[in-house]
């Protein structure tokens, strides 16, 4: 493979293109058949090389790098603003989904009475900080549930309809515990019509599904980039609408959102203008050689294949387990509505911790959430081994 150069130092490998011979861009897993992206990506090699080169480039410091952290950081935002709408200017550079979650909280109005919409069982990081908030605000947090045979996007269509005075919708495009898929062109234009900001974590679906920040007009996004971005902990994303990019403040003060000049001056008074759009919102700490090459690595890879590729081919391996559970007799344990890309096993409360233990023992890595072993593949997977789960769970029929 031809290099590419990389701005953080040692080039690294040009991204494997061809859909079809994806495994082989995943460092093997032997007998394992790891099924928990959701939780955290399988290493690519390609990011593997990068933070392995990276970190031993680190053990010179004083051998200048190509390029700064800062040139490092530019490029991944470029990268990245390809999954959203092109534009470099409407990211942040954040540690974690739930820093940039608060940051949304802390920025949005809020008075008492004031609703704030959520899903009930939504992952914490867009739980919490909107609990936080209602409690200093007198707001309040509504949590919407699903009747049986209501899918999640008319549920939250439904408490959009009943409840008053709603100001924030803070929402997933897919649920992080069985993959279900909200309908967010649906959703986002009723909480326009209501008049609230629409808040959204992507954290399960970036780097897979796709975006459509103009439909949407959500005032800030978020996403992790060690799930579907395939890169390493403790690098995400914000995107904010064009308002918050003037006016937003930062959750913290730190000098990497400040415009220094080329001198890197910081009187006393007055502080350094902010820098362009989004980046007021970049955090500090960030600028590691060895975690902004993997995520660029990892990012190459997804740019490669791009999203559409990937969400097809996610998508033939959970129809395969779904058919597979049809056939073994165990439909009943399908998700209905799920992503292409996440889904989960629904036995009968009394045999979850047997299924699961089963699954274990046959070398098939899933977790257990609240009663649903979710299955969440990545392309080092293939469709017979998404049928071998339905097998092995057949098996614990007895």
């Amino acid at each position: 493979m031809s290099p590419q150069h990389s701005p953080a130092g040692p080039p690294r490998a040009a991204p494997l293109a061809d859909l079809a011979r994806a495994a082989d861009a995943f460092l093997p897993t032997g007998n394992i058949v790891y099924l928990n992206c959701a939780a955290q990506a399988p290493r690519l090699k390609a990011v593997h090389a990068a933070g392995a080169a990276a970190l031993a480039e680190g053990a010179s410091p004083w051998q200048l790098a190509t390029s700064s952290p800062a040139e490092s950081t530019e490029q991944l935002r470029a990268q990245v603003a390809r999954l959203f709408d092109g534009d470099t200017d409407a990211l942040a550079c954040i540690p974690s989904a739930s820093y940039g979650l608060a940051t949304a909280a802390r920025n949005l109005p809020l008075g008492a009475g004031d609703g704030v919409l959520v899903l009930e069982g939504q992952f914490p990081s867009n739980l919490l900080p909107w609990q936080q908030r209602c409690e200093e605000t007198g707001a309040r947090l509504i949590g919407v549930q699903r009747a049986p045979g209501v899918d999640w996007t008319q549920a939250v269509l439904n408490a959009l309809q009943q409840e008053d005075r709603v100001r924030i919708v803070a929402l997933p495009q897919v649920r992080w515990d069985d993959g279900a898929l909200l309908d967010l062109d649906r959703i986002a234009a009723s909480v326009h019509d209501a008049g609230a900001a629409l808040v959204l974590d992507l954290s399960q679906s970036l780097g897979v599904l796709a975006t459509d920040m103009a439909r949407w007009q959500p005032a800030f996004a978020v996403s992790v980039g060690y799930k579907w971005l395939l890169g390493p902990l403790g690098l995400g994303w914000l995107w904010a609408a064009p308002e918050w990019r003037e006016r937003g403040q930062p959750i913290e003060a730190h000098w990497s959102a400040r415009d220094a000049g080329d001198d890197w001056r910081f009187p006393l008074a007055p502080a350094p203008p902010w820098r362009r759009g989004a980046r007021r919102f970049d955090a500090g700490g960030l600028d590691d050689p060895v975690r902004l090459a993997m995520a660029g690595a990892g990012l190459d890879q997804v740019l490669a294949w791009g999203t559409a590729g990937i969400a097809d081919a996610l998508g033939s391996r959970t129809r395969a387990l779904d058919q597979a559970l049809d056939e073994a007799g165990l439909g009943a344990w399908k998700t209905q509505g799920h992503a292409p890309h996440i889904t989960a096993l629904r036995p009968p409360a009394d045999r979850v911790d047997g299924v699961h233990a089963a699954l274990r023992l046959a070398g098939i890595v899933c977790t257990n959430r609240y009663g649903m072993l979710r299955v969440s593949p990545h392309l080092q997977v293939d469709e017979a081994a998404m049928r071998r789960v339905a097998v092995v769970a057949a098996g614990t029929m007895g």
